[in-house]
């Protein structure tokens, strides 16, 4: 199946979007993380074209979307919404599955909890809801939260091509390092180092506090709602540990959660093993 590369105006801005599948079949709507694009998704939009529409947008800041600089644009998780929605809504998705990854929950969860209805299944891979899934890794993180000017030397380092590759080699197997193409922590640094993108990050860094006030409104959707939940997630992965997986059964469980041996890009690594759960698990619980 062939994967088509759109772009359309949102709000007077540019929003780049993959699209693959016949519009007729179910639509799943996959939404990244970072510091990727729509790109993590490019084998999976071909896995599962034939039974699947598939929808993949770059967010603003992004990939292949605009970036506009910051002093021109509300960077955070509540606007990033805002424009999602629209895109969908100016697509005519009125029904879809989500796939979250890393930032794509956030911005996938606060769609779902405002709009059940719309929501068909949910797909998370290292798509944080609960507090179990931090990590060490974002005490710098949170610290910068309360004080940028003092952190923003040490979080400016997770902006730096050593760390845009880690994201990708840790927690990897070594029977499956092999699997990994540099083209992605390439790719990915390449947009990083756009003049302005930095403060753009850094922005959507210090905002990123405002989505733990949303968990409390994600879990009740949750158990309200009891959509169909498949959580292939890292196991090794260090900067939404495990915890976070496991966490989904407390409100939903009959979520299926599966531990991968893995990191936090376990598309790279897990790519056919997680496209077969999705088809079986879709082809289980769509209506």
């Amino acid at each position: 199946m062939t994967t088509r590369h759109h772009t359309i105006r949102i709000q007077g801005l540019d929003v780049f979007y993959r699209e693959a599948g016949d519009p007729a079949n179910p639509t799943l709507v996959l939404l990244h993380g970072f510091p990727t694009s729509s790109a993590m998704f490019r084998n999976l939009l071909r896995d599962l074209a034939d039974d699947y529409h598939l929808i993949a947008p770059d967010h603003i800041g992004f990939g292949r979307s605009a970036m506009p600089p910051v002093d021109e644009f509300d960077y955070g998780f509540e606007k990033l919404t805002e424009i999602t929605l629209e895109l969908l809504d100016t697509l005519g998705l009125d029904r879809f599955a989500l796939y979250i990854q890393d930032y794509g929950a956030p911005i996938g969860l606060r769609i779902a909890s405002r709009h059940p209805e719309r929501i068909t299944a949910i797909i998370s891979q290292s798509g944080n809801a609960y507090m179990e899934g931090f990590t060490p890794f974002w005490d710098v993180l949170f610290a910068h939260a309360k004080d940028r000017r003092t952190n923003e030397p040490a979080v400016r380092e997770l902006l730096e091509p050593d760390a845009t590759r880690w994201q990708y080699t840790h927690g990897v197997p070594a029977d499956r390092v092999d699997r990994l193409s540099p083209d992605t922590w390439t790719l990915d640094q390449a947009y990083l180092d756009r003049p302005g993108n930095k403060e753009v990050q850094l922005q959507l860094f210090w905002d990123y506090q405002f989505n733990l006030d949303g968990y409390p409104a994600f879990q009740e959707y949750f158990r309200a709602h009891r959509p169909p939940v498949l959580v292939t997630w890292g196991g090794n992965d260090e900067i939404f540990g495990p915890d976070g997986a496991r966490a989904y059964a407390r409100d939903l469980p009959d979520a299926e959660i599966h531990i991968l041996d893995a990191g936090h890009f376990a598309l790279e690594t897990h790519g056919p093993e997680i496209a077969a759960r999705i088809r079986d698990f879709l082809s289980r619980t769509l209506r």
